[in-house]
Parts: C-alpha cells; structure tokens; sequence
C-alpha cells in the first residue's frame, strides 16, 4: 500500500512513531487510543508498543489511514477572535475552519481567542512536539500592550520569574519599548501565562501579538494571511530541532515544573481527538490548494485582512 509509505529504512516501526509521522496524532495521543481500542492493525484492535510494517492496514476508529505526501508547516497571523482548535466550538471561528486548507492540519501549540499573531500549523505530529515542548526549551517571542506606564520594576520581576498556577515562571528576556509596551522571549508556556504574569503584578494585558517562534517570524505576512515555510527556514527548522525531542520531559531541581506542557500536548493531538487526523477524507474539493478567495496568502500584492466574506475586515481592538 504505497498510500501508507512513511520515511523510513526500518522494515517495522512503532505503531504510534507511525501515527506521527502519518500526522495523525502525537505519540502520546497515538497511545491513548489504542487504550481505547480505537486503532486496528489488520481488523484486530492494536496493543501499546505495537511494530508495524509497511504492508499492513492501520485503521483509526474503522477510517484507514494515509500518510500525505506532502509535509506542511504553515505560519499564519492570526486575528483576535479566532479560536485555535480543530473542533467546532459553539458559535466561535476556529483556525481551521477560518483558513479551509485543503488538507488536514492542526495548532502547533496555541493562541487565546483574544491574542493575535503568529501561529504555526502542521500535518506532522512529532514537529508540534518537538517545536513545544517546554523541555526542549524554544523561545517565543511576543509584543505586548499593557494598561498602565511599564516601568524598571514591572521589567525586573517579569524578567525574574513569577508565580502563577502553582509554579513559578521560568526566568525570561523582557524589553520596555514604550512606555506601555514591552517585548518579552519565553521558553516556556503555561497557560495564558503572560496575561497571568501581568496580573499578579497588577497590570492587564490590553494586546499580546505573538511575533516569532524559533526561527519563524511574521515578517511579511498580513493580519489573517498565511504562506508556507520556506525551504532556508525549514533547514534552519531542522537544525534547531536537531537535538529536540518529542517525548515528556519532566523537570526536575526547580520550582518550575512541568505544568505548561499541558496545553501544547493538547495541541498536539488534536488531530487525534474526534477520530479523523489524516485520514482519507483528506482530498476535498479544492480548486486551488492552500488558497481560499478570503483568506490570502501573503504576498506584497495583499490587500489587508479579510473577514469570511471577503470584505474588508474592520474588527474594533478590545482593550
């Protein structure tokens, strides 16, 4: 079944090594749903540390799986107001649905609904691991708008760690750039941490626009467009995550702990939840893959950001 080919010079491989790399899920997810007897290999139920072969049929929840050919790692400057999911929620706008791509991709990592910027999205499970987990230490970098003047202190404590969520923040690179701005590097992400970081000092965040991931940064990508890496940054990628892995890792010697993985191995296996990931629904009627007529690519020609109806798009700032 050429449709199942992974890269690999392995004659067998771990059943969730090869949900991953199929973008599926995550390893972790991959083995939380063969606990759940939702994977098959062959028309039995698949067991935790399971090898394949590249002959036989792996199926997820009775839908066989197929590995894309193409690998995809999409930056996109995210809106406000966009939820960073792959599953509906109520009445809001989630990434996927915002940006219709004609194959199956999910979040690396997250944004809140009311924070904009960068945001990666990916149909390789162990890329969003690898890039997120707080172990392996990346840094992401963000612009921030606070609602009162940013003085020394505020920039000593942020800088120093902060206690939230029943850890302290790891120690971090914090920059005044105007007198209620700052910019500031973590290697870490807890949940809404900068928002919480703010708040205990007893500021509130009145914009947070993430602007860089590793090697990756917004430059030249309007508000609500998107472009694919490039092959310079993919090899930069590459050599970054060398030494990354995509495994849990648990701190140990600090007070930081291990809590902000949390959000990111959700994010990592979104794909998985729901029971589709890549799976052979992937060919839609698409005539034009990766462009939707409202939400653009990036280019020099882009005509700023376009809501759903491929209007000008003039969502008041909440501040």
């Amino acid at each position: 079944m050429d449709e199942k080919r992974i890269t690999t010079d392995q004659t067998t491989i771990r059943i969730n090594k090869y949900l991953s790399a199929a973008g599926v899920c995550s390893r972790r997810e991959a083995d939380r749903m063969i606990e759940q007897g939702r994977i098959t290999v062959n028309g039995e139920k698949a067991v935790s540390g399971q090898k394949i072969s590249l002959k036989d049929e792996i199926c997820v929840d009775h839908v066989p799986v197929v590995k894309n050919e193409k690998k995809v790692l999409l930056l996109f400057n995210k809106p406000r107001g966009i939820v960073c999911s792959t599953k509906k929620q109520r009445q809001e706008t989630t990434v996927t649905e915002y940006l219709d791509y004609p194959l199956r991709i999910y979040p690396v990592g997250r944004l809140d609904k009311e924070s904009q910027g960068l945001l990666l999205l990916t149909n390789e499970g162990d890329l969003v691991n690898k890039i997120m987990r707080a172990g392996n230490r990346h840094e992401k970098e963000y612009f921030v708008t606070v609602n009162k003047p940013v003085d020394e202190e505020f920039v000593r404590r942020m800088s120093k760690g902060v206690p939230i969520l029943d850890t302290v923040t790891r120690p971090c690179r914090v920059t005044k750039t105007g007198t209620f701005t700052f910019r500031i590097i973590l290697t870490q992400g807890l949940n809404r941490q900068i928002r919480r970081m703010c708040q205990y000092l007893g500021y509130e965040v009145q914009k947070l626009k993430r602007i860089r991931i590793m090697n990756l940064t917004l430059d030249g990508i309007k508000e609500g467009e998107y472009r694919e890496i490039t092959d310079k940054e993919w090899k930069e990628l590459k050599e970054l995550l060398s030494t990354s892995t995509s495994e849990t890792v648990t701190e140990t010697g600090g007070h930081h702990g291990n809590s902000g993985n949390q959000a990111n191995e959700r994010a990592g296996a979104e794909a998985g939840r729901g029971g589709k990931g890549l799976l052979s629904e992937r060919h839609r009627n698409h005539k034009q893959p990766g462009i939707r007529s409202d939400v653009r690519r990036a280019s020099g020609s882009g005509k700023g950001n376009r809501n759903r109806s491929g209007k000008q798009s003039h969502h008041p700032r909440r501040v």
